[in-house]
């Protein structure tokens, strides 16, 4: 890969299987692929199967031209059976023991560490210990000087998670993204349940020393939370055709825009207008309407 600096979307990568079809998906993917339409250079890390599925995958990234270390491993590809229920929130059933549980540490994705300047990992896809130790190694390999953004997008499904898995992932990020939901059952894990959202955003905040804590509450609108401050925006009511994606299209604005210089404030609103445009839209990955988010 050329010697300049990525932002890496790190984990799962997978077949989105809605109603209508399957879609591409997977929060990292998601997440690497709105960075780049925001023209920053990006780079997507996971893995496929030696499958159909697999070929599929990396032929639509390289005709989104995303950048990806995705190596062919002896598993199958990733696939999430998607439900949109009436209010157009989905319901996963995500498939076990596939590709992306089983990402390897190579030399090639040693190489990208040294060359990222942020990085975007979940909780998803360190359920399986190859791929937990393979995000751990590529966190450890960034060089301390790069002064990178390592955000922490929690991304709870199915109880795909454990509390030390939380801890040590809180613990080496520098940046929290975190919904309403996953924050009540964080709280539960880790024992204040009693007092109000924000209350338990600014313990973590300083618990964990981040550079920031980013709280999205659905049509409640978001905060963020920097030591000493909180953000916060409505959410744009818009008709929303489903909501798969919108946080990682929320996550990937917000971070572009503070990578460009931007303020926290307005990173802030440039996240809430590009995810709010991806609610309208079917799916995970579609086309940004740059005019619409002119400024970002």
């Amino acid at each position: 890969m050329a010697d300049q600096k990525y932002v890496v979307g790190m984990g799962e990568a997978l077949w989105d299987v809605l109603p209508e079809g399957k879609k591409i998906g997977g929060a990292p993917a998601n997440f690497a692929y709105h960075v780049s339409q925001f023209g920053l250079p990006s780079c997507v890390v996971s893995a496929v199967g030696d499958d159909q599925l697999g070929r599929e995958i990396l032929d639509n990234f390289n005709a989104k031209k995303l950048n990806m270390l995705i190596d062919t491993v002896p598993y199958p590809t990733g696939t999430v059976q998607v439900e949109i229920d009436q209010a157009g929130i989905p319901q996963y059933d995500i498939k076990e023991n596939v590709a992306w549980d089983n990402i390897p540490f190579t030399p090639a994705l040693e190489n990208l560490a040294k060359n990222t300047k942020a990085v975007c990992f979940g909780s998803l896809a360190q359920r399986n210990i190859v791929s937990r130790e393979t995000i751990g190694k590529f966190l450890d390999a960034i060089p301390a000087e790069n002064d990178a953004l390592k955000i922490f997008d929690i991304n709870l499904r199915q109880g795909f998670f454990t509390k030390e898995t939380i801890c040590e992932s809180m613990e080496r990020c520098n940046i929290l993204k975190i919904n309403d939901e996953e924050l009540v059952t964080i709280s539960r894990l880790f024992g204040y349940p009693g007092i109000d959202l924000q209350d338990k955003c600014w313990i973590l905040l300083g618990k964990y020393n981040l550079k920031m804590l980013i709280l999205t509450c659905g049509v409640n609108g978001s905060y963020v939370f920097t030591p000493g401050k909180v953000y916060f925006r409505p959410t744009p009511v818009v008709e929303v055709v489903d909501t798969v994606g919108a946080g990682d299209s929320f996550t990937a604005a917000f971070i572009s825009s503070i990578l460009k210089g931007k303020s926290v404030d307005e990173a802030h609103d440039c996240a809430v207008r590009t995810s709010a445009f991806v609610c309208t839209c079917a799916g995970a990955m579609p086309e940004l309407d740059i005019i619409a988010l002119e400024g970002c």
